[in-house]
């Protein structure tokens, strides 16, 4: 009898913690949450098929600034996804925790977005940013990012970003 109460109580104790465990989800390494929006650090990157350089390379990325998402953690190497979808690991290395967004991507035709002097639509435009400029992200409330590029310190509104999540906060 003694034997069959120490696996259900294990059991047991799994089916408790796991729910709580759920609610937040962290990369195994790292302790940080995933996914988290990063950006490249260096202007050559490989995106490769697996987390080791034994894999082949996808893609060489050649923009140091470039948001991505990370995805998944393994060891020195992280799972990334960038704005166009595309998928691979990269070394920890070559990313970097400075927060920088892309102007609307998923609109390449459309005309550029205004970069306000305040956090509203009725603010100025200090600046036009055409879909696919890349901008420092300094800070965002939830519906605006203050954005530095440039010479340029302006805000805009969030929804026109990828790099950061709708209604993230970005301090």
């Amino acid at each position: 009898m003694r034997a069959f109460a120490v696996p259900f109580m294990a059991l047991a104790l799994f089916v408790a913690v796991a729910p709580a465990q759920a609610q937040q989800v962290v990369g195994p390494v790292t302790g940080l949450p995933v996914p988290r929006y990063v950006s490249l650090k260096s202007d050559h990157v490989n995106l490769r098929e697996g987390p080791s350089k034994d894999h082949a390379t996808k893609w060489i990325y050649q923009r140091a600034g470039l948001p991505v998402e990370i995805t998944a953690e393994f060891e020195t190497w992280r799972r990334i996804r960038d704005s166009e979808g595309a998928e691979g690991w990269v070394l920890h290395s070559l990313l970097s925790g400075k927060r920088t967004a892309l102007i609307a991507p998923w609109k390449k035709d459309a005309l550029p977005f205004p970069l306000r002097s305040g956090p509203s639509e009725n603010a100025d435009a200090i600046a036009r940013l055409a879909p696919g400029v890349i901008a420092s992200v300094k800070t965002c409330d939830g519906s605006w990012c203050r954005l530095k590029i440039g010479g340029y310190d302006g805000y805009m509104a969030q929804t026109n970003l990828w790099g950061v999540y709708p209604g993230e906060k970005v301090e």
